[in-house]
């Protein structure tokens, strides 16, 4: 049976029988029970809607807790994606500078090559045109040659 200040108040006790309790006694002390029974309910209802509102803010905390925890965890698996792709990114260029490098020798040795077969044609028609003059030259020396020896 759950008992009330209320019910403390309006308590009442039978008839006074010789040598019983002072009725005024009795009175006072229910009262003083009654309003500190008052004061213990209320600061029981204060302490459980305390113990309420405390309880949410831990729910919130809690909350928040696993968020921050999920968001640090999303934040590092960024960054080593990042990281990643970066690391692919630069492999990428090295890639693309060893390939622009090597074609870029590739046409350096090309041109070199094109170049020597140019001076070795050069030669080529030197001596040619060295041997077609010295031809020329002799021809002209036997002519002259001949050419004085008939006068």
């Amino acid at each position: 049976m759950k008992i009330t200040p209320l019910d403390i108040q309006q308590q009442q006790f039978k008839g006074k029988m010789l040598g019983g309790l002072d009725p005024e006694d009795v009175d006072a002390f229910l009262q003083a029970v009654a309003q500190e029974m008052e004061g213990l309910v209320r600061e029981n209802g204060d302490l459980k809607e305390q113990a309420t509102r405390q309880s949410r803010e831990l729910e919130d905390l809690v909350s928040k807790e696993k968020d921050l925890r999920e968001t640090m965890l999303a934040a590092q698996r960024i960054t080593e994606e990042m990281k990643a792709n970066a690391q692919k990114e630069a492999e990428l260029l090295v890639a693309e500078a060893r390939l622009e490098a090597r074609r870029l020798v590739d046409e350096a040795e090309r041109q070199v090559a094109e170049l020597q077969a140019r001076v070795q044609d050069v030669r080529r028609q030197r001596l040619q045109f060295e041997t077609d003059l010295k031809a020329l030259l002799d021809t002209y020396a036997r002519m002259l040659g001949s050419s004085h020896g008939q006068q």
